[in-house]
């Protein structure tokens, strides 16, 4: 198990570790999912301070791309679609230049066992599958959608002395052209 101090980067599923598991099916096809503010704000500041930052979901819609483009995180580092997830989590750390030592890995069901294992700190959220709470290093106290991001990326930061907030610092990424145009309207630029 790698010591917060060392992580370099953080990959994680969606749903079950951004939300709580529930979908709402639209008639398009598209699922919605609610995620935790709080979670997104640990995302946003980990890609601030320099953290790459990897989705290895095995769902696949425009609104994840859209949801973690909006936090900082490149459609190229978005993996949909992964049913065997330790060959992206390696394809991530190639591009990367890391090693799976370097990364911490959240998970919360059967497909993410193997890619727990591999990871330098493998963790699940409380209400994981019982195959996950056995395969990680460490089994949080929070729920998935419930803070459960917040309190590995924060406590990594913290250990690391990079959990700041600078509302003067921009977040040092741009956003999509609609948020871009939606912010000059509202006269509130980034």
């Amino acid at each position: 198990m790698t010591d917060l101090k060392d992580i370099k980067a953080f990959a994680f599923d969606v749903d079950g570790i951004f939300t709580d598991g529930s979908v709402l099916a639209l008639d398009n096809g598209d699922l919605l999912r609610i995620f935790n503010a709080k979670d997104s704000f640990s995302v946003r500041t980990a890609r601030v301070n320099g953290f790459p930052v990897a989705i290895i979901t095995g769902g696949c819609s425009e609104s994840i791309i859209s949801r973690f483009n909006s936090l900082g995180i490149p459609s190229e580092d978005i993996y949909q679609m992964s049913k065997n997830k330790l060959p992206d989590l390696q394809h991530f750390c190639k591009r990367h230049g890391l090693e799976l030592k370097d990364v911490v890995f959240a998970g919360d069901d059967v497909p993410d066992v193997e890619t727990l294992k591999a990871a330098g700190l493998g963790i699940c959220p409380k209400d994981a599958c019982v195959e996950c709470q056995e395969a990680a290093d460490v089994v949080s106290d929070f729920c998935g959608g419930k803070r459960f991001v917040r309190d590995i990326v924060e406590r990594t930061l913290r250990a690391q002395g990079k959990w700041k907030f600078d509302p003067d610092q921009p977040w040092g990424f741009s956003y999509r052209d609609e948020v871009n145009a939606a912010q000059f309207k509202s006269g509130r630029h980034v």
